[in-house]
């Protein structure tokens, strides 16, 4: 008898567990089998995927630069990236983006990392996560060679009737909104040819980073760039990664063996001089 009953109860809480737990509908069940074979990071979705989807403008020299003949984007970054791709074993994409757009087209996954000369900024860390600093830079001007000599504090750049010309979308036009309420500042959308607007007196100057001042001055004799080892701030530049650790701590390592080896110092020594 006690065997029966005890045999009955088992029976009872069996039912009872059923109705409170129902057993899960095959659609809930495929659910489940989905979301359990998805990547648990962006790093295993990469590594899953077997490419490397960077991020670049394109339009700022040493980092990238495309060029719209031949379609190929060459710079430091892109030789970085694709030594970051080779320590994952995967296949390097190249995405093309924008100074305006770069933030949205990160959180909207068109790409896994930003780089290219990408200034760390309070404002940029509450959307997204950054590498370990790459470069110490810092925003200072270029004007042309004759007239650099009047440029070469804010207060003398800050005046009426003075052009700065500015790139829309990144750290540059940021400074220069904050900075400059006398000065005229003038967007122009390609940043690319930005410096050819720039000799050819469409502007009186421009501040940017100065490890693109001492680039520019070599393309553009006419160019001459202000004090870029004593900028009018302090900056890092760094690569920018949507909010996933495990993806930052591989990227920071990649980038600690890069340093110790000494290959992202050769790289930097090719790309200026």
């Amino acid at each position: 008898m006690r065997l029966v009953r005890h045999v009955a109860w088992i029976m009872l809480l069996a039912v009872l567990q059923i109705g409170i737990f129902p057993l899960a509908s095959p659609i809930q069940a495929a659910a489940g089998a989905e979301v359990a074979s998805a990547p648990a990071t962006r790093l295993d979705a990469i590594l899953a995927r077997g490419t490397l989807r960077v991020g670049l403008t394109g339009d700022y020299k040493p980092f990238s630069f495309l060029d719209k003949a031949s379609g190929s984007t060459t710079g430091l970054d892109v030789d970085m990236a694709q030594d970051l791709a080779n320590a994952m074993g995967v296949k390097l994409e190249i995405v093309h983006t924008t100074w305006p757009t770069m933030m949205a087209d990160l959180q909207g996954d068109k790409f896994d990392i930003a780089m290219g000369g990408v200034t760390i900024t309070l404002a940029r860390l509450k959307s997204a996560y950054f590498s370990i600093p790459v470069m110490t830079s810092g925003k200072t001007a270029i004007a042309r060679c004759a007239e650099k000599d009047k440029f070469q504090s804010l207060a003398e750049i800050d005046r009426p009737g003075v052009k700065v010309i500015v790139n829309p979308g990144g750290t540059n036009e940021s400074f220069d909104k904050a900075t400059l309420k006398h000065a005229e500042i003038v967007p122009f959308p390609d940043n690319a040819t930005i410096f050819d607007q720039l000799v050819a007196g469409k502007a009186d100057l421009m501040i940017t980073d100065g490890v693109e001042t001492r680039l520019q001055q070599k393309l553009h004799p006419e160019l001459c760039a202000i004090h870029p080892d004593h900028p009018f701030n302090t900056s890092e530049l760094g690569y920018m990664l949507p909010r996933d650790v495990t993806l930052k701590f591989f990227v920071d390592e990649w980038l600690r063996e890069m340093n110790q080896t000494g290959a992202r110092q050769k790289l930097v020594a090719q790309w200026l001089g």
